[in-house]
């Protein structure tokens, strides 16, 4: 069961620059800043009420990031959604008929175990599952 909106995912090109602009949006200063090098990203997560906006910046030119923006400009990435038991989750939307990108949970930034959905199965949406790691 999906149990709440955990973050949304934003590309960025510059993650310094764009950090200036959310601070003064959301009137307060990120609370944390991680490098996910299996995914080639540098992150940066802002707290907003029960959710999070997690900037995400390309730290080499062959990340997912990079090429994302590439193809589609900065903007909204992912919707990520918190989960209570991520691989109970991931067997029940693949047999639901949803294409996993990963069939195995892996590490992602802040303090969570991730697994991507494929947009060509969710409405064109990249799907984000994250379980606080234990």
């Amino acid at each position: 069961m999906l149990n709440k909106i955990e973050h949304l995912g934003i590309a960025v090109k510059n993650i310094e620059e764009s950090a200036k602009m959310y601070e003064t949006l959301l009137g307060k200063p990120s609370y944390k800043t991680e490098v996910v090098e299996s995914e080639g990203v540098s992150t940066m997560f802002f707290q907003i009420g029960e959710s999070k906006i997690e900037l995400l910046e390309a730290t080499n030119p062959e990340s997912p990031i990079a090429k994302f923006i590439e193809k589609r400009g900065e903007g909204i990435h992912h919707v990520a959604y918190d989960v209570s038991d991520i691989e109970l989750e991931l067997a029940r939307l693949k047999k639901e008929g949803f294409q996993l990108i990963h069939e195995v949970p892996k590490a992602g930034a802040d303090n969570k175990r991730i697994a991507f959905l494929h947009p060509k199965s969710t409405g064109g949406v990249l799907v984000e599952l994250c379980e606080e790691k234990k």
